[in-house]
């Protein structure tokens, strides 16, 4: 009985701890210093076809290489270090357990486990990954720890689409 009392109040805790991390409010700012629409394709989220990914699951927001990249929204960088495709990369756990993932970056400024606000320093745009050779950006996607199904449609891995958010409309958001 008492390992069920337990259990039971675990299950409370996680699901209270789920509940305040989706009640969290957001609040955006462009990730790119001095960015504004046009440095960036507004149809670009979901572009098919996009090389080894298939489709496009993020923006790429252009600057010249060394531009500083702040946080969108203030959260808890899990990650930072070198992924084969996006080059020097961090992730933020945000507001309603969502990921927001930087990737090309020329150079971190940030580390695991630090919490950040909106507008603190992440990096600076760069090439890296496998963005080599092509124009300095920022790749930038939301991701959702929590899956939204009724965001699935039928376009090309169109059933991902119930973990990515388009960060368009945020970044419209703050222009």
């Amino acid at each position: 009985m008492k390992v069920k009392r337990i259990l039971k109040y675990i299950f409370l805790s996680l699901l209270v701890i789920l509940v305040i991390g989706y009640c969290l409010p957001q609040h955006f700012v462009m990730p790119v210093t001095g960015a504004n629409g046009k440095s960036y394709n507004e149809n670009s989220f979901w572009f098919y076809p996009w090389g080894k990914s298939v489709t496009h699951k993020g923006v790429d927001i252009f600057g010249k290489k060394g531009t500083p990249v702040v946080a969108s929204t203030y959260g808890l960088v899990i990650y930072t270090g070198v992924l084969e495709r996006g080059g020097n990369v961090a992730l933020v756990l945000g507001p309603k357990w969502r990921i927001h993932y930087y990737a090309h970056l020329k150079d971190i400024n940030t580390s695991s486990l630090h919490f950040v606000k909106a507008g603190s320093g992440i990096g600076t745009v760069g090439t890296t990954g496998n963005a080599a050779g092509k124009p300095p950006h920022l790749h930038y996607s939301i991701s959702s720890l929590l899956p939204l199904p009724w965001r699935i449609d039928d376009a090309k891995q169109g059933w991902k689409k119930m973990f990515y958010l388009n960060p368009i409309p945020y970044l419209k958001g703050v222009e």
